[in-house]
């Protein structure tokens, strides 16, 4: 088991420290998703092979919804604004969906091994949230040009590294407070929590706190093992908040843009304190866990430390909500102030210091205000999935720039309308059933339908479950048995990994990690065992049935089939995943052998074409080499191709814009250059706005020239036709006066 868990953790820091953000187009990213996606088709094939027949699939409902969110995203390119980025989305789509796919398959193949995975997941956390604090211990070797003081390490996103400390802490709160298991590995539980509470605090990320909060709110709700959990919560809250509260109080941790001198002195410090927690944890890991273990509390001393626990969590709640009545607003206006400050997109944006943790504000109403003014231009269809960058532009207000809309509903909305979030609902809550077969979080399971004819709609449909006596226990035994709630080992594990998944889904309610792989293919490993493990109780006191490889008469026709198609499905989305890539390398080859070989030059600017004919990046080369090359009207209908293909992208009318601007005709530059100010209407900003961004600064430019320009044109063609008028006067007087010439000596005569 330890094995897997270590394969699991690898796999996990492979996605995070490979990927990275996952910002595209970044080459390692394309290079992960190809790389999980034939490991997934693979581990489908694979399970469907090796996995004995006759047992219940479950879990195909939220396979195929997300197979269908992914197919939406795909065929958003007929529509979407920024085709390219879309289609780009929709690799990284499919690859999420092999990666739940897999899951389901690993949970019905195997579904012992639960423990690897969480653990895996526990692991992979504190591995990544260990380096992140390295980066600020020891700055000049591991990120040197880093100016922030919040922890953004291996991401390069502080929220995404805050979401991976939440989401072990869940992990952490099953390994220390679960009854099975090696008491050590429960020991280490404790160092652990403290390393990756300190993570979160120094990462200030609001919305992975919310989502820790809450994620934890949801365990000591589901999961009996509280005063366990609460021990290791509070024991490595304990530590941490040491170390934070002086990680706070030194200025060259808590500030930005601070010299690395005076960085590397205050790291240096920060190590020593953190190697004392986490040794100082360890030791009262081991001293709990020797004590529990020696001399388990009774029942009447488990009741008073929960009623100490719950008066404590009581009078905190009586307590903020005092403090918030005796302010100058009052109870009512301190809450109704503190959502405005939420809402408002004119909202002031907390500085990256520790003091942004108390704030309310945020730059996301802003984003989400423009998200939600792209559905209304868009609301059926949407602008094209990973369109939203493009589409905001045309609805901003000021200068921020941002590719997401920081929250996965409003992303949707504005990326893929109605339609893309009717999906979104229906694979949540076919996912919700799914995953309430293996982990009952109210005790309780749906009747099936023909027992609900029978025995009608009591308890809304509810029924409790009983644990299964064993077959040699009495009747007696089975009778109180009977009644009794089981929480089995894997149980405690199903309900944690729920846990998890939720953290997650509320964090990307409020940001765009949904779009990072290293925290979205955790949960999505979660959530698709959690739908595919099926009733626990169905392999309640038996052995799963060992994995063989079966022969072609075991197999049968349908299973083969199955297994093939999933082989032949990856390879599709590889080859989908892998055109973009290859698009923009040749691109760069095209650029590189511009100045050398030209013919060399056009091929591969044309192969750029080829392999992505959705690219307006690829357009832009190829007209950037035939430009080269003396073929000016091939050029200018390349950028007119790109502008056909991308008419809504501010980029491609701009760029046929400069390219008739640079060659003498400014009047149709000028009617193109509008078309870029209609569509991102910032680029006619303030000066001071302009200035921050080049993009920007390179429109107005063009546009003012083009103006000039076309001002200095018409004024030399009315300059001539003032001209060709006053010769053309000139010209009939002197007919004039030689007319009158001509007849003046017969009026003499």
């Amino acid at each position: 088991m330890w094995l897997l868990t270590l394969l699991s953790a690898a796999i996990f820091c492979f996605i995070t420290f490979f990927a990275g953000g996952g910002l595209p187009p970044v080459q390692q990213a394309t290079t992960m998703e190809i790389i999980l996606t034939l490991g997934a088709g693979a581990i489908v094939a694979a399970a469907v092979i090796l996995t004995p027949p006759g047992k219940r699939v479950y879990g195909l409902w939220p396979v195929g919804l997300l197979l269908a969110f992914a197919a939406l995203s795909a065929l958003s390119v007929v529509w979407s604004a920024q085709p390219d980025a879309s289609w780009q989305n929709a690799g990284l789509m499919f690859t999420y969906s092999a990666v739940f796919g897999a899951a389901v398959a690993l949970a019905r193949a195997a579904p012992d091994r639960w423990p690897a995975v969480l653990g895996g997941v526990t692991l992979a956390a504190v591995v990544v949230c260990g380096y992140a604090l390295l980066t600020k211990i020891f700055p000049a070797s591991l990120d040197a040009h880093d100016i922030y003081a919040r922890l953004q390490a291996p991401y390069g996103y502080w929220n995404a590294t805050g979401l991976t400390a939440a989401m072990g802490v869940i992990g952490c709160m099953w390994l220390g407070a679960r009854r099975a298991g090696h008491a050590l590995l429960s020991a280490l539980a404790y160092p652990a929590m403290g390393l990756l509470l300190l993570t979160l605090m120094l990462a200030y990320s609001r919305g992975a706190l919310v989502a820790a909060a809450l994620g934890l709110t949801l365990w000591f709700a589901v999961v009996p093992l509280r005063l366990r959990g609460a021990a290791v919560l509070l024991t490595g809250a304990a530590g941490a908040g040491l170390v934070v509260a002086w990680d706070f109080s030194k200025h060259a941790l808590s500030t930005d843009s601070v010299a690395l001198p005076a960085r590397v002195i205050a790291g240096h410090q920060l190590g020593v304190l953190l190697v004392a927690m986490l040794l100082l944890l360890a030791i009262a890991g081991v001293a709990i866990g020797f004590s529990t273990g020696r001399h388990a509390p009774s029942r009447v001393t488990r009741r008073r430390a929960g009623a100490v626990l719950l008066s404590i969590l009581v009078l905190g709640v009586i307590a903020f909500a005092g403090a918030l009545a005796a302010s100058h607003r009052g109870l009512s206006g301190s809450i109704s102030h503190g959502f405005h400050s939420l809402t408002n997109p004119h909202a002031a944006v907390p500085p990256n210091t520790p003091g942004r943790l108390t704030a309310i504000g945020s730059v996301r109403a802003r984003y989400w205000n423009e998200s939600l003014k792209v559905f209304q231009a868009h609301p059926v269809l949407g602008a094209g999935a990973r369109s939203y960058g493009t589409a905001r532009l045309r609805y901003r207000t000021e200068d921020l720039e941002a590719n997401d809309a920081h929250g996965f509903v409003v992303q949707t909305l504005a990326d893929l309308g109605l339609v893309g979030l009717a999906i979104a609902l229906a694979l949540l809550a076919a996912w919700m059933a799914a995953a309430g077969r293996s982990t009952h979080p109210f005790n309780r399971r749906w009747r099936r339908w023909g027992e609900l004819r029978r025995t009608g709609w009591q308890s809304f449909g509810w029924r409790a479950i009983r644990n299964p006596p064993a077959p040699s226990a009495s009747e007696s035994d089975r009778s109180k048995i009977g009644q009794r709630i089981t929480y089995s080992p894997e149980r405690i594990g199903m309900l944690s990994m729920l846990c998890l998944v939720v953290s997650f889904g509320i964090h990307s309610t409020v940001d765009w990690t949904w779009f990072v792989p290293g925290d979205a293919c955790v949960a999505l490993l979660c959530a698709g065992w959690l739908a595919g493990r099926g009733p626990l109780q169905a392999t309640a006191g038996s052995a799963p049935p060992k994995l063989r490889l079966q022969s072609l008469r075991e197999l049968g026709p349908l299973r083969m089939s199955i297994a093939a198609a999933a082989v032949i499905a990856a390879l599709l989305a590889v080859w989908a995943q892998w055109q973009p890539q290859r698009s923009a390398d040749a691109s760069q080859e095209a650029l590189a052998l511009s100045a050398s070989d030209p013919g060399a030059a056009r091929s591969a600017a044309q192969d750029a074409v080829d392999y992505d004919p959705l690219s307006a990046e690829a357009l832009f080369t190829l007209s950037t080499i035939q430009q080269h090359a003396g073929q000016s009207a091939l050029a200018r209908s390349t950028l007119v191709r790109a502008v056909h293909l991308q008419p809504s992208n501010p980029q491609t009318w701009k760029a046929l814009g400069e390219y008739d601007l640079r060659n003498g005709n400014p009047t149709a530059a000028l009617d193109e250059l509008r078309a870029t100010v209609y569509l991102n209407p910032e680029a006619v900003a303030p000066r001071s706005a302009i200035e921050r961004d080049p993009e920007l600064l390179a429109i107005q430019n063009a546009y003012v020239q083009a103006l000039r320009e076309t001002m200095l044109a018409k004024t030399a063609t009315a300059a001539r036709s003032q001209a060709v008028l006053a010769a053309r006067r000139a010209a009939l007087r002197r007919s004039a006066r030689r007319h009158r010439e001509s007849r003046s000596p017969r009026a003499a005569r």
